[in-house]
């Protein structure tokens, strides 16, 4: 079987840094690699004895002889970097901490059965959708929604309304995916979505057909609400430029209409959405996964993950 890791920089709570490496782990991850962006986070604490855990706190020390970015992105993929010299797994995969990787059958036999010249796995993002009635879980969602891209075209006007023309491919955040990309290639360079060899950005195939990448991006109204003055300046939405205007000139009610309208689905939107695999349901169950990882249930072995209801 194919080994697999995962680095990512992380700035986040203790439990949401926690719910992310309990269900890596959970999938059979050999090692997670975790840089905190904060060098004081009290998060390290929770992590730095763990087994398959290597956490590494980004202060002055480490940052001694690199250059510390002022742009978080150049720093996780400065990160990334760092990880993958380090990291003695077949696999590597650099994602956020609010992304969660979905496979139908264990990774490290998905990666396992990759061509031998297939250097790069992209993951297809899958954005969580807002449901309010749901129990927390840390990061709390049961239903994802994938881009509605040409062939699925009918659905934009019922699941995106008069905004269908504001949202690129129906995803507020990303919709390139993320990768998985082997280990011991020479040259080869991590980035956010892509991995560059020798100086060139190494083109991925198609989705990964069997594991799709969660992406927890806009569940949550008011953390939303409280992130997008960054995100329009310099996190995601400065690269939709539509968005990015339509965002920075609304009025309060006029942001709060576009989140309803657009990340909060109906029944009859998601069952069509659902029988054309643009969205999936599932329970991640984070915070059972959290207990296990704090009485070290999740140490050795591998439990499985929480369960399609699609």
């Amino acid at each position: 079987m194919a080994s697999w890791g995962l680095v990512a920089t992380v700035k986040t709570s203790e439990e949401k840094v926690l719910a992310f490496v309990a269900h890596h782990l959970s999938l059979g991850a050999d090692h997670i690699w975790i840089y905190f962006d904060d060098p004081e986070d009290p998060a390290h604490a929770a992590l730095s004895a763990h087994p398959r855990v290597t956490t590494t706190l980004c202060d002055a020390d480490y940052w001694r002889g690199k250059k510390r970015h002022d742009r978080h992105q150049n720093r996780q993929s400065r990160n990334a970097r760092d990880a993958y010299e380090k990291c003695s797994t077949d696999w590597l995969g650099h994602i956020d901490v609010d992304e969660f990787i979905l496979p139908d059958r264990p990774l490290c036999d998905i990666l396992q059965d990759m061509p031998t010249e297939q250097l790069v796995v992209k993951l297809e993002p899958f954005e969580a959708m807002h449901d309010p009635l749901l129990p927390d879980d840390i990061y709390t969602s049961r239903e994802f929604r994938g881009a509605i891209r040409h062939e699925h075209w009918r659905f934009r006007r019922r699941a995106l309304g008069d905004y269908r023309k504001v949202i690129r491919d129906g995803l507020l955040s990303h919709s390139v995916g993320k990768v998985l990309f082997r280990k011991g290639i020479p040259n080869l360079s991590p980035r956010l979505h892509s991995v560059m060899l020798d100086g060139i950005r190494l083109p991925a195939r198609d989705w990964c057909a069997e594991a799709r990448l969660l992406h927890f991006h806009a569940q949550d109204r008011q953390a939303w609400v409280d992130a997008l003055p960054f995100r329009l300046a310099r996190g995601a939405y400065q690269y939709q430029a539509t968005m990015q205007e339509h965002l920075s000139k609304s009025t309060a009610a006029e942001i709060d209409d576009f989140y309803l309208t657009t990340q909060v689905l109906s029944l009859d939107v998601a069952r069509g959405l659902q029988e054309v695999g643009r969205v999936i349901t599932v329970d991640l169950r984070l915070r059972e996964k959290v207990r296990a990882l704090r009485m070290g249930a999740l140490d050795q072995g591998v439990a499985r993950p929480g369960p399609r209801v699609d």
